[in-house]
């Protein structure tokens, strides 16, 4: 390949999407949830403590990292070593952290985070964008209210199983109807 059109086929590959663009201000919550919560939360990650979502609520916090977003739900840990390249984090319900009483309520509450992780990864591991999209929006449904869901940023979607937020917008537009957008990424 000469060197003409190799410059012309790295400037094709140049994407127009940079995760830092939506942080912290441009991704907003439909509800009006409050930023200065959110800041006081990130500010508390970034500090190295350790919380637990508090497990008897209905309640999770969305960490977003660089490229990629995880979910926090009940019963697991925030903060500490794991969290502190956080950039942005968004409170899932009445968010309610707790701090950990005593070293094994920490080990169960780092053993409940792996398991929301694993979760989400057993999500990505399906290859058509936007059933990975319709299964995590059916799982967040099967746990928080549908209004709650429908008040979730598709950026959020998006950053959790590794879409394009035009997919999450498409498949919530859609619905169930898979067959429309899977040719979508």
């Amino acid at each position: 390949m000469d060197s003409e059109q190799r410059r012309r086929y790295q400037a094709a590959m140049v994407s127009t999407y940079c995760p830092e663009t939506i942080f912290p201000d441009n991704l907003a919550m439909r509800d009006g949830t409050e930023r200065s919560h959110r800041y006081d939360i990130l500010a508390s990650l970034h500090s190295g403590k350790v919380f637990i979502v508090n497990s008897r609520k209905r309640n999770g916090l969305i960490i977003f990292k660089s490229y990629h977003a995880e979910f926090a739900g009940p019963g697991a840990v925030v903060g500490g070593d794991y969290d502190r390249d956080c950039q942005f984090v968004l409170p899932v319900g009445n968010l309610s952290l707790l701090e950990p009483e005593s070293h094994e309520d920490r080990q169960k509450a780092y053993l409940i985070r792996r398991q929301w992780i694993r979760l989400i990864k057993q999500i990505t591991e399906n290859s058509v964008p936007a059933q990975r999209v319709q299964k995590i929006l059916e799982q967040f449904e099967q746990y928080f209210p549908a209004e709650m869901v429908a008040d979730l940023p598709d950026v959020a979607f998006s950053m959790l199983v590794g879409v394009l937020p035009q997919t999450v917008s498409i498949v919530r537009r859609l619905g169930s109807d898979l067959d429309e957008c899977s040719d979508y990424e």
